[in-house]
Parts: structure tokens; C-alpha cells; sequence
């Protein structure tokens, strides 16, 4: 049987690549993408915008869920590879220098005391390795995090995350893990009082449970909760840190200092694959300490060169652009635009976020008659699927990329790369205001996304 060359790869139909995707991937995933046309074949991506076999060019507004904070392809991290491209790229038998130096880096622009960097190859890893020091460093079993929750999809990372959705079938999870709502302190303190627990993880604000900013003081409240009682505070930033909320990581808005840190998605520049976790001395002396104990976490590509040399050139772009003053700035423009669209459409619930990471959640469409004759089916649908709508016609109709949160679906995120423009975010705000003019609720967008699914299925 012949093997592809990526020659072979650059000639493939969009047919094509659906049905090699579908037999040897995924196929659940290619029909669910082949309905609303987000099948689409992209041949080219620069700053925040990609271009289709067609030669059609879209906006980016969805930045693959905060890791393009530089865009696609950054000319800065693209020569950063390119300049060690003859290093050996993975030699467990030495130290390697630009694992050395980007540990180095992460410690000067962390906040607090956070020092000492385990680098891995995405986000849960780095959810995984946190959980597995915090344990290692306090000896005690119990991690408490939230409801709503998103810290990855591997198994201790899965048991720290909050649907029961994602957790259902690959139950039982890790032990000793609870959850407790989103913000709420008094419920800290009381599982915190119960003993025995090594840490709380707790993301600044929550990314996929639809972009919920948590109460003023509650990460400073959690921190001093966390001091008092002997556990250590895990903050993960994977997808708020490296400027995408108005500072070079969330929690430093409320001058809040973590025990452990994760980090992940833009750290690696949007090009290579990498995530970290943090520690100051102190946790890290107790998980780790000399010989013995230094080699009870590992990974093999963890921290190799072409990846720690990407996150060596992003975190000085980031920096040396001002990325987070830039996405405060422009976060605060494009919350007030779209404030100013909730005022004029019923349609929209509730906007909300921090600087360029922010969310729209839609009223629930269908009320009355209609819902109640089908038991509530069809609330029940429009919760699943409201952000798929409103994503497909922004991308079907305007070229504009988004997606709604993994944890509720009636929210759409909109997480650009840091260095958009005014102008990108009103061609956002001017498409979906066509769209809300245009449709007036959802029973119209319902039925224009089954024509397009019924007219995309034919056409293949």
C-alpha cells in the first residue's frame, strides 16, 4: 500500500481529506465539522488571518483557544527555530541550554516566587505534573477545584475538571478529588477545613465554562484561604497568561502569588507544541529535592530545543510589543461595542470577559408553546447548540473564525491573537450585528443552518 509524501498531502480534495480523516482519525468529529462547512481545506496563515484553497481570506477571531496569542506564524518565533534548527533537538544525556534559559526567563516575568520549571508538551501535561507536585510536596491526597472547570482531558486533569459530561465515561477517575462552585470562598474554606488537602486549583477566569469572570478579591481570598489552612494554590493560566487578559498573567491583577503555576498554549508562540508548570523553591525543594527525588517526573520531549527556543523568542515578542497593554486597551473597546449590541438585541444575555478574552452568552430562543408540546426539546437543543449557530454564520457568511466553550455551548468565545486592530474588531461587530438584524431570533438561523447542512452533505 502506497504511503502519503507531504507532496501528495499539498494535492488533496477537501472530499479527500474528509474521507482519509474519517477512516483513520476521527469520524465523529469530521461529520460534525462537515455540517456548518468548518471542513474548509486553509492553505495559508499570517498575523490574524488564514486564506482558503480558494484563495478566500478569514478573520481569526477564535486564535485556537488563546494560543495564537502572536498570531499565526510569527516571523520571531519562526527564526528562533530556524536559528537552532542544527542543535540536536532531544539528548537526555546533557543539560540542555535553552531549556535552561527559558526556565530562567519564565521565573522573571512570573509572579511572586515562582522559580524552578518542568516543561512538558501541552496544557493538561502541565494540569498533570502540577497535581502530581502538589501531592509530592504537601503529602496529602486532595485537590479541590471548581464546577465548570477546564483543566484538560488526561485522567488526573479530567478529575480536576468540572462537566460530567467529558467525565462520564471514563469513570472512576483519580480519587480524592471535589469540586465546589466558582467563586464562592465560603465553600473553600469549608473543604479546606476538612484537612488533608494537598492544593485548589483554580483558573482566573474560566475559559470553557463560558468565560465567567469570578468576583473581585476572590483569587486574593483564595490565596489567603489557601496559606492559612496549609494547602498550596495551583493557578492555571494556560489560557489567561502571557497578556491575553490585560497583564502578562491574571492572577497578577489581584497581586496574587501562586505556589504552583501552569502555563501552556501561546507559550510556544502558536508554533510548537509546549506547556509548563511553575513552582517556587520551597514546594519545589520538598516535591524534588537532590538525586534521589529529581527524576520522579519526566517527559521525553519535554523541554526540547526547537520548542524552548519558540518559547524563548514568544515570551520576548509578548513583552517587547506590549501585548498585554494592548489587549487590556483594546479588550475594554471591544467589551464596550458589544455592550452596546446587548442593548439593542434581546438576543444577547450577557457580555463578559478581561481584555481580549471574552464571551457572549444568548438568551435561551424558544419559549411558550413550541417548547413545551416537545417536552422542553427544544430549549434543550438551542442550549447545545446556540454558539454552533451563531459561529457558522459568522464563518459562512462574514469569513469570520470563532467557536462556542467546551462547557457551555450557548457562549461563543472570542479570543483573537493579541496583536488585532480596531478595525478587525468592528468587522466583528459589524457582522454580528447583520446577523442579529437580520434574523431577528433563532428559529430563522435554525433553519438556514439545516439548509446549509443539508446542502453541504449532498455536495460531498
Amino acid at each position: 500500500m502506497a504511503l502519503f509524501t507531504i507532496d501528495d498531502v499539498e494535492n488533496l480534495s477537501r472530499a479527500d481529506i474528509k474521507k482519509i480523516y474519517s477512516e483513520h482519525v476521527n469520524p465523529g468529529l469530521a461529520s460534525m465539522m462537515g455540517l456548518l462547512n468548518f471542513d474548509r481545506v486553509y492553505v495559508k496563515a499570517q498575523g490574524c488571518y488564514v486564506w482558503d484553497a480558494e484563495g478566500q481570506k478569514y478573520l481569526d477571531f477564535l486564535g485556537a483557544y488563546g494560543a495564537l496569542n502572536l498570531g499565526h506564524n510569527p516571523p520571531e518565533v519562526l527564526e528562533a527555530i530556524k536559528k537552532v534548527s542544527q542543535k540536536p533537538n532531544l539528548l537526555q544525556a546533557t543539560i540542555n541550554p535553552y531549556a535552561a534559559a527559558l526556565a530562567h526567563n519564565l521565573s522573571k516575568v512570573a509572579p511572586g516566587n515562582l522559580k524552578h520549571s518542568f516543561f512538558c508538551n501541552s496544557g493538561a501535561e502541565a494540569v498533570e505534573g502540577a497535581l502530581k507536585t502538589a501531592r509530592a510536596a504537601t503529602r496529602k491526597q486532595k485537590i479541590i477545584s471548581c464546577d465548570g472547570a477546564f483543566h484538560g482531558k488526561t485522567l488526573g486533569a479530567l478529575s480536576a475538571t468540572g462537566r460530567d459530561k467529558y467525565k462520564g465515561p471514563f469513570l472512576p477517575l483519580v480519587p480524592e478529588f471535589e469540586t465546589i462552585p466558582f467563586g464562592d470562598l465560603d465553600a473553600l474554606e469549608a473543604k479546606l477545613k476538612g484537612g488533608n488537602v494537598a492544593a485548589f486549583i483554580v483558573e482566573p477566569i474560566q475559559g470553557e465554562a463560558g468565560i465567567i469572570v469570578p468576583p473581585k478579591g476572590y483569587l486574593k481570598g483564595a490565596r489567603d484561604l489557601c496559606t492559612k489552612y496549609g494547602a498550596l494554590l495551583i493557578v492555571d493560566e494556560i489560557q489567561t497568561g502571557l497578556g491575553r487578559t490585560g497583564s502578562m498573567f491574571a492572577c497578577e491583577q489581584e497581586d496574587v502569588a501562586p505556589d504552583i503555576m501552569c502555563v501552556a498554549k501561546s507559550l510556544g508562540g502558536g508554533v510548537m507544541p509546549i506547556g509548563a508548570f511553575i513552582a517556587t523553591d520551597e514546594v519545589w525543594e520538598r516535591a524534588y529535592s537532590g538525586m534521589e527525588r529529581c527524576l520522579l517526573h519526566t517527559s521525553t520531549f519535554g523541554g526540547n530545543t526547537l520548542a524552548c527556543a519558540a518559547g524563548i523568542a514568544s515570551i520576548n515578542a509578548i513583552k517587547e510589543k506590549r501585548l498585554a497593554e494592548r489587549a487590556a486597551e483594546l479588550g475594554d473597546y471591544f467589551l464596550n461595542r458589544l455592550k452596546g449590541l446587548k442593548e439593542k438585541f434581546g438576543i444577547i444575555k450577557e457580555v463578559r470577559g478581561r481584555g481580549l478574552m471574552i464571551g457572549i452568552e444568548f438568551e435561551p430562543p424558544v419559549k411558550g408553546f413550541i417548547n413545551r408540546i416537545t417536552g422542553g426539546v427544544i430549549n434543550k437543543l438551542y442550549e447545545e447548540f446556540t454558539g454552533a449557530l451563531v459561529a457558522g454564520e459568522l464563518l459562512n457568511k462574514h469569513r469570520i473564525i470563532t467557536a462556542y466553550t467546551l462547557n457551555n455551548p450557548n457562549v461563543i468565545r472570542l479570543e483573537p491573537p493579541l496583536i488585532v486592530t480596531k478595525e478587525d474588531i468592528d468587522q466583528v461587530i459589524d457582522a454580528l450585528e447583520d446577523i442579529f438584524t437580520r434574523y431577528r431570533g433563532f428559529m430563522g438561523m435554525t433553519l438556514n443552518a439545516i439548509k446549509s447542512a443539508a446542502s453541504s452533505i449532498l455536495s460531498k
